[in-house]
């Protein structure tokens, strides 16, 4: 069993930064791939980005290739998205995600075992 939260979600300017993280408790943290999804008021929650269990391989939706950046500590059960060149299009409540041990990412919204409450990221123009 895994519990994931958000934190590090607020206001920003466009062009600015912020930096998500997901902690999560339970000793099995590191055999879990981990997702952030988004989800803005009126539209369906979309995938963002993904990492595998081992931190080896990453993905990321095109909106965000090149801005954002997911990265992972397992000893501190924790990963981050860093996000930089924020756009008022990334405007969202962020959600971080993890299928069941072992189990691959893929941008399948359904997939998904545990998810954490989420985060509001607001990006002003």
């Amino acid at each position: 069993q895994v519990q994931l939260v958000e934190s590090g979600g607020g206001l920003v300017q466009a062009g600015g930064s912020l930096r998500l993280s997901c902690a999560a408790s339970g000793r099995t943290f590191s055999s879990h791939a981990v997702v952030w999804f988004r989800q803005a008021p009126g539209k369906e929650r979309e995938f963002v980005a993904a990492i595998s269990w081992s931190g080896d391989s990453t993905d990321y939706a095109d909106s965000v290739k090149g801005r954002f950046t997911i990265s992972r500590n397992n000893p501190e059960n924790t990963v981050y998205l860093q996000m930089n060149s924020l756009k008022p299009e990334d405007t969202a409540v962020y959600y971080c995600a993890a299928p069941l041990p072992y189990g691959i990412a893929t941008m399948n919204v359904h997939q998904y075992n545990y998810w954490g409450p989420g985060t509001q990221v607001t990006v002003s123009s």
